[in-house]
């Protein structure tokens, strides 16, 4: 049951996975939490998993109309904005078509779900505790072709965001996750080889998992985080060092 003082909680990609697991951390804080994405039936199963306390919203947040019809269905004030919703999709092919389809996809999927939401919902961030949160990936950094490079877009536009909210005492960061296991990103490609092929390139020895990453959201919408902002927070048990 929600807190009297609870927050509001904008999850987008919140039906699975990662995003799944940052909805019921903040349930568990006693938290309002509106989970969105594209499949309904997904969101819904989804909520009632969760219980009473999260709202599911069906949206295509890269579709500039569905993200403004869904404004209606969102909180006047969100506390915090967790913009986790993105995806990989690699059309087959070398030809300009192919690549023109599969860098477009990579941005529309994974830059415009977050910034579309975010521009569309900036004034509802409540002035002094608001917390923008968007998950990025290791691939930013270690480079993966148009996926790569959409995820270090949000790096950059998230500078920006850190600048422009920074005077209204509203907080903006990243997180950027390694290789986590239970989501539906890698399919069948993560099979036991590939596991132990991942886990041996990190410091710890293992993936990550999704509520790991859910911790590293959760820290940085609290209390305690109010004076971190414009960051990248690595979660990728030491794959990756000093980026």
């Amino acid at each position: 049951m929600a807190r009297q003082d609870a927050r509001n909680i904008v999850v987008t990609g919140g039906g699975t996975g990662i995003g799944f697991e940052v909805a019921r951390r903040f349930v568990d804080l006693g938290e309002r939490v509106v989970i969105v994405g594209r499949r309904r039936s997904v969101l819904e199963r989804a909520a009632v998993e969760l219980g009473p306390d999260v709202t599911p919203l069906a949206c295509d947040l890269a579709d500039p109309d569905d993200v403004e019809a869904a404004l209606a269905s969102l909180p006047a004030q969100v506390d915090v904005l967790v913009n986790n919703a993105g995806s990989r999709e690699t059309p087959m092919g070398a030809g300009p078509h192919a690549v023109l389809a599969r860098w477009r996809g990579d941005f529309e999927r994974n830059v415009l779900t977050a910034v579309l939401l975010t521009e569309s919902i900036r004034d509802r961030l409540t002035p002094g505790t608001g917390r923008v949160i968007t998950v990025s990936s290791i691939a930013a950094l270690r480079g993966a072709g148009s996926y790569g490079a959409a995820k270090a877009s949000l790096h950059a536009w998230n500078h920006f965001l850190a600048a422009q909210l920074g005077a209204s005492g509203i907080t903006a960061n990243i997180v950027a996750p390694g290789t986590v296991s239970g989501t539906e990103f890698f399919g069948p490609r993560l099979d036991e080889a590939e596991v132990s092929r991942r886990a041996a390139r990190t410091l710890l020895g293992r993936i990550g998992e999704p509520g790991e990453v859910a911790g590293a959201v959760v820290f940085l919408a609290s209390e305690d985080a109010r004076f971190i902002t414009g960051e990248i927070l690595h979660c990728n048990g030491g794959e990756l060092l000093g980026r």
